[in-house]
């Protein structure tokens, strides 16, 4: 299956997810469960900047629409498609012989840059969201507590997806 059929079918997925079992759970006003995002973080390194902005867009605008929201997920996704690049630069080895696959996993980076990886962008997911959220309501307690609550169960999702589900990850070539 190429790259992009498998990104259409993730999309679908975490999207679907997220909608039709994530939103549904009610387990504490400070405990959501979001997974959706981790399409954004599973896209191939090789796609350009404005392409990962657009799809972070979309991505967010999509569960918008299914969760009867004004943005809050746009400008989430959004904030962690723009940073993506950065954090990727940092924690990627710089031995190209050591980093040589097609896309972030725990196999391409190793356990511990993956881990951070994933947390530094789900905080700042979870944090601009929230923030955004917290702007009409709530106090600064209640803020962080719905941030550090939601980031831990999402990462605790996105470890056991990893876990259960694991990648066939194809090496990256000189040819496109």
């Amino acid at each position: 299956m190429n790259d992009f059929l498998r990104n259409i079918l993730r999309f679908v997925v975490f999207i679907s997810i997220q909608v039709y079992v994530l939103n549904r759970l009610h387990l504490h006003q400070f405990i959501i469960p979001y997974i959706y995002y981790l399409f954004i973080l599973w896209l191939p390194f090789s796609v350009s900047r404005i392409v990962l902005l657009l799809t972070g867009f979309l991505t967010g605008l999509t569960l918008d629409y299914f969760s009867m929201q004004i943005g809050v997920h746009a400008a989430a996704c959004t904030l962690i498609a723009y940073i993506r690049p950065f954090i990727i630069n940092v924690l990627a080895p710089k031995d190209s012989n050591e980093f040589n696959y097609r896309e972030p996993s725990a196999k391409a980076m190793g356990w511990p840059p993956y881990l951070l990886y994933v947390l530094i962008l789900t905080v700042l997911h979870h944090t601009y969201m929230t923030f955004l959220q917290w702007l009409q309501f709530g106090s600064f307690l209640e803020f962080f507590i719905k941030v550090i609550y939601t980031t831990g169960i999402s990462m605790l999702l996105i470890i056991t997806a990893e876990l259960l589900f694991p990648r066939k990850l194809k090496f990256r070539t000189n040819t496109a």
